[in-house]
């Protein structure tokens, strides 16, 4: 069995965390896929990332950070497979969850690193590596004694900044009215990204379960998209 606790990176800095890691509930068939398909689709937090020996072509690589279980990224990467795509998570139920819907689709174009987002993007992601970053419903961290814990913040906005190409893209999605405000507040930080409609990206999001069940309970989500602009390094 691979111990995922053990591949993280160690980190550089102590710093706040936007997640906390609460380990659920493993199914069965989420530990045995967590024990043998991990080797086939999940990735080591201490080697080095080379997107073109990873998934044994080139093509345009776009990532999404907290995929819960999995389901945009699936549905993304089923209907799109001429992108390759990079999900990063922290929370191993939906890890596996994520594992066994890869496998029963014989999908080849995803990778996963169960880690930190932060310190993969900063110790494992190139820069300008990225054609797309996707952040759905990230925590909110609803109290505001907690809001420096929310993700999006200006120096996180930043550095994913760097990590996009030339004219790649930066899409936010939440249901927290006051984390859309924070969010646009934080990316209006970094002018080398500028909005746009949100119709311009493409694969186009998909609506999640999650989605629904809290449309049907009144929530309002808010898309966010932006584009680097070419001479924003």
């Amino acid at each position: 069995m691979v111990e995922l606790s053990q591949t993280s990176a160690p980190r550089l800095k102590r710093r706040i965390q936007s997640f906390v890691g609460r380990e659920g509930r493993l199914t069965p068939a989420q530990k045995r896929a967590l024990e043998t398909l991990w080797p086939l689709y999940g990735l080591d937090t201490q080697a080095p990332f080379d997107a073109d020996r990873v998934f044994c072509r080139q093509a345009p690589l776009i990532l999404e950070i907290g995929f819960g279980n999995g389901e945009s990224l699936l549905e993304m990467a089923r209907s799109h497979p001429q992108f390759n795509y990079l999900g990063i998570e922290v929370h191993r139920p939906g890890v596996g969850h994520l594992l066994l819907a890869l496998k029963r689709y014989e999908l080849n174009n995803v990778r996963i690193y169960c880690a930190d987002a932060v310190e993969i993007l900063r110790e494992r992601i190139r820069d300008q590596a990225l054609q797309r970053i996707n952040i759905f419903f990230p925590d909110p961290w609803p109290k505001k004694r907690h809001h420096k814990r929310r993700l999006i913040q200006p120096d996180f906005v930043s550095m994913a900044m760097r990590k996009l190409q030339p004219d790649g893209f930066l899409h936010l999605a939440t249901d927290w009215p006051d984390y859309a405000r924070t969010m646009q507040e934080a990316v209006a930080t970094c002018p080398a990204l500028h909005p746009i409609p949100v119709s311009r990206l493409h694969p186009a999001r998909p609506r999640t379960k999650f989605e629904k069940r809290g449309l049907r309970l009144g929530h309002r989500v808010t898309d966010l998209a932006y584009i680097k602009h070419v001479g924003g390094l």
